[in-house]
């Protein structure tokens, strides 16, 4: 079979950088996380990964931090009849404000911009969650 010029291109496989197994296990504990795109797995692609919030976590994981890149992160609710409705409630900070997101939402966080931590307060029905950096590689400062 002739091999395709730019399928390389289409990832339909998790592959994620190495987290270690203690955040894996408690990570798998209240998301699954379904694709993972950075230039490891693509040659010159940003990162993104997305994830489906599935259950409020025993224990939060999310700290502040900051990147030398910009930042989109996104939650979306499942529910195809009411799509704003997020179905839960993140708190999510930008500096030192707290925001209470419990609509659809994407957030832009600029570069150097202090951001988190992502609380997850309430699933009551499954989060999509995303984020991308504009650069090859998920680093935190």
């Amino acid at each position: 079979m002739p091999i395709s010029k730019y399928g390389k291109y289409i990832v339909t496989k998790l592959k994620t950088p190495e987290f270690g197994p203690e955040f894996v296990t408690r990570y798998n504990a209240f998301a699954t996380r379904i694709l993972w795109m950075d230039e490891n797995v693509v040659p010159g692609a940003f990162q993104m990964n997305c994830s489906w919030y599935l259950r409020t976590p025993a224990e939060q994981m999310s700290e502040g931090h900051k990147h030398d890149v910009d930042e989109i992160i996104g939650f979306f609710g499942s529910d195809p009849n009411n799509p704003y409705a997020l179905g839960g409630e993140i708190e999510f900070w930008l500096e030192d404000e707290k925001h209470i997101i419990n609509k659809t939402a994407m957030i832009f966080v600029p570069a150097g911009m202090k951001h988190c931590p992502l609380i997850i307060r309430r699933v009551d029905r499954p989060i999509f969650h995303f984020s991308t950096v504009t650069s090859g590689k998920y680093i935190m400062t």
